[in-house]
């Protein structure tokens, strides 16, 4: 799994979602979402949002994911 792939799993995931994703080990990346749905959600519901994305990959191909996000 890279970088790239992660991004475009959780802008298909999360349409309109701008994702910048950055790592290049393999397994550990760091993330910042930007999407008009988490307005009004708490960040816990917003990362939550995110994890849904990438599904089963979380804990297998991805080691770690730091999120940060926001609403557009």
């Amino acid at each position: 799994m890279d970088k790239h792939e992660i991004k475009q799993l959780i802008e298909a995931g999360l349409p309109g979602a701008v994702a910048t994703v950055i790592g290049d080990d393999g397994q550990h990346f760091e993330a910042e979402v930007i999407c008009g749905e988490f307005a009004g959600k708490a960040p816990l519901a917003q990362h939550r949002m995110v994890y849904a994305t990438l599904g089963d990959r979380m804990g297998r191909d991805i080691h770690a994911l730091q999120l940060r996000t926001r609403a557009s």
